[in-house]
């Protein structure tokens, strides 16, 4: 039976009280109050939901009665004892509580109106505590019971992975959620890409060709870049986290929230090079200075003072180095989930994805790598944010006659394809041309070799071989290979017939 508060003479509830009964510490009364105040003040409303919402009420009935309450106001309609009435006649729950005679109580003994966020916050707050007292027990029986397939460590995981949502997101577990919500959230994102310039509705990469294609960079989803070695994947991933950290912007968002309203904070997992070398060649890219000479300190005066302007430049920028080699995919979660917990986190790296490892439980390497991928795509959906996870691709593009790479040279293709929303390749075709070189003493052949080079020098691009929510295409950027930059290519029509890079 449903606690309820019992009414005084003069209509007015008891003040609200916090009882920690045997099972959970709620307020049924704040529960009470909080409602009656809206069914008799619809605009209150909109003073609460940016705090609660109807999962986190105690009592399934007030959970329903603020839902409806809430769904009509929405829409503009009235929300008061008689209209929720033909709603909620047949709701067994209310029916134990008085019927429709409730709500009219409720209406009676709402409170003024001036508490109703402390209310609001209260609520709030219980259901948090109840939450974690979930979480804790169901912590406490997991780590009791003592099971080969549960390790301690991926215990403390899961039990991260818990903590973060609720959080985040005030609750344990998000369950379903109405299609208005869906419909809102979508309409909101569209809003965005409209008010934005160039129509993004994601993260600018700073590459305008490619966003055109891709639309910006958009959360929740798993990108692909893909590549034979030497065609500049990891180049293209440093100019487009370097992009994204360089515009970095904080304000106030459309939602009157405050957070990212530009460029963004990038996480950068590198399990191939170490944090000094990939600092090297983002250095090498903004600085001008080539990377070799970097490495070497083969640096003229004026090269050196500009890369020491470049490093005082980029010390503000919000990109996170994580060199950590071998990285089990649980671990780079909680990683991830820490990361965004304690500086934000906006768009997440992953250099590459063959070198993250799996649980250890996988049968084979195609059954770990369909477990990592599915990983990856989790982690974007749970923490709201693009990851970009490079890969290699199988020796079979060197044997076929157009180096072109496509879907099938992805290595494990199978479940890298399936669980990617975007899965892109980076082709350089002047890096087999220039393998191609014909011998001095044939001169013709050579005149053909060089004016194939001309035409090919400095240039590279994108293939997009799979985008979930746009088209397929190629996308044509310019490449500097002494300082490992890619950049917008300029077309002959842009530049009077002369194109540059």
């Amino acid at each position: 039976m449903n606690e309820i508060t019992t009414f005084n003479p003069t209509g007015q509830a008891a003040d609200a009280e916090v009882r920690a009964a045997e099972t959970m510490p709620h307020s049924i009364e704040a529960e009470q109050q909080l409602l009656g105040a809206i069914l008799t003040n619809n605009d209150i409303y909109d003073r609460v939901a940016s705090i609660i919402g109807a999962q986190h009420f105690y009592d399934p009935v007030h959970a329903r009665i603020y839902e409806i309450a809430a769904a009509r106001i929405a829409k503009n309609n009235l929300a008061s004892p008689v209209t929720l009435k033909a709603f909620m006649e047949d709701d067994e729950g209310l029916k134990e509580l008085g019927g429709p005679a409730y709500l009219a109580r409720l209406a009676g003994a709402a409170i003024s109106s001036f508490a109703v966020r402390d209310y609001a916050q209260m609520i709030y707050d219980l259901a948090i505590r109840r939450d974690l007292i979930t979480l804790g027990r169901d912590i406490s029986a997991k780590a009791a019971k003592v099971e080969v397939a549960s390790e301690p460590k991926e215990q403390i995981v899961e039990a991260e992975q818990a903590l973060y949502k609720l959080a985040e997101q005030g609750q344990a577990e998000s369950g379903f959620q109405s299609f208005l919500r869906a419909v809102t959230d979508a309409v909101n994102v569209a809003n965005a890409a409209y008010q934005r310039e160039g129509g993004l509705a994601g993260i600018s990469t700073g590459l305008v060709d490619m966003d055109k294609k891709l639309g910006g960079l958009h959360k929740s989803d798993l990108l692909i870049l893909a590549g034979r070695p030497s065609m500049g994947k990891t180049s293209l991933a440093t100019n487009i986290a370097f992009n994204v950290a360089k515009a970095y912007k904080r304000g106030i968002r459309p939602d009157g929230t405050e957070g990212t309203i530009q460029g963004g904070v990038v996480g950068f997992y590198s399990l191939e090079m170490s944090a000094e070398q990939l600092a090297a060649r983002i250095l090498s890219e903004a600085a001008e200075v080539p990377s070799e000479n970097i490495r070497r300190g083969d640096m003229t005066e004026v090269e050196f003072r500009r890369f020491v302007d470049a490093a005082k430049s980029l010390e503000a920028c919000p990109l996170y180095i994580d060199d950590t080699p071998a990285l089990p995919i649980s671990q780079l979660a909680a990683r991830a989930r820490r990361l965004k917990r304690t500086h934000g986190l906006d768009v997440l790296m992953v250099d590459y994805l063959q070198l993250v490892r799996g649980t250890g439980r996988s049968e084979n390497r195609v059954n770990e790598i369909s477990e990592i991928t599915m990983g990856l795509k989790a982690i974007a959906k749970e923490l709201d944010i693009p990851v970009i996870a490079l890969s290699q691709l199988s020796r079979q593009v060197e044997s076929r006659e157009d180096k072109r790479p496509q879907l099938s040279d992805l290595r494990e293709s199978g479940s890298i394809e399936q669980d990617a929303d975007v899965v892109m390749f980076v082709f350089r075709e002047e890096y087999y041309k220039e393998r191609e070189k014909p011998g001095d003493h044939d001169l013709e052949k050579m005149a053909a070799w060089q004016e194939e080079m001309e035409r090919l020098h400095g240039k590279a691009e994108v293939v997009i071989g799979k985008q979930r929510h746009g088209p397929i295409g190629t996308v044509e950027l310019s490449f500097e290979g002494q300082f490992t930059r890619f950049g917008n290519l300029v077309k002959p029509w842009q530049n009077n017939g002369d194109a540059e890079f």
